[in-house]
């Protein structure tokens, strides 16, 4: 397989573009859930997001040599406040239930300058003074998570309508 160039893809086409601000107190993942669902979005993707956090709470990949894929999902890691997220983009897509599942990723700096970085999880990254971001419709496909027995994890799954 190494070397080989394997890929899953599914043509669509941008839909509207949504410009917003996450209000102190709201958390990321949840606000570009809701910002959706208000705006009857199924399928989109963060483009741009910069602003500052209460505090931040994500997994990053560790060494697991007994997993398919080498790697597993270590422990939720959690930094305090006051952060600067120094930027995030995502994928918001449906799960096998068909609710909605976002897949995040971002960059955070600390009161030391120490810069982190990873998936962040839903629930722990409540915005301090304000979360600024760009969410990015997409129609004509599905943008779907779901179980990947060939690496044992969540996957992303793009589909044909």
């Amino acid at each position: 397989m190494e070397g080989e160039i394997r890929y899953k893809a599914a043509p669509g086409q941008l839909g509207r573009v949504i410009a917003a601000r996450l209000l102190p107190g709201t958390d990321i993942i949840k606000g570009i859930e809701k910002i959706c669902a208000d705006y009857g979005i199924n399928y989109a993707f963060v483009a741009c997001s910069i602003g500052s956090l209460q505090k931040s709470t994500f997994m990053f990949a560790v060494p697991k040599p007994e997993a398919k894929v080498k790697i597993a999902y270590g422990e939720p890691f959690e930094i305090p406040g006051p952060i600067e997220f120094l930027g995030g983009q995502g994928i918001v897509c449906k799960n096998e239930k068909g609710e909605t599942q976002t897949h995040f990723h971002g960059a955070i700096s600390d009161k030391l300058q120490r810069v982190y970085g990873g998936h962040l999880l839903k629930g722990g990254n409540p915005s301090l003074a304000t979360i600024d971001l760009i969410i990015n419709e997409v129609k004509g496909m599905k943008l779907l998570r779901k179980y990947n027995g060939e690496t044992d994890f969540v996957s992303f799954f793009p589909e044909a309508e």
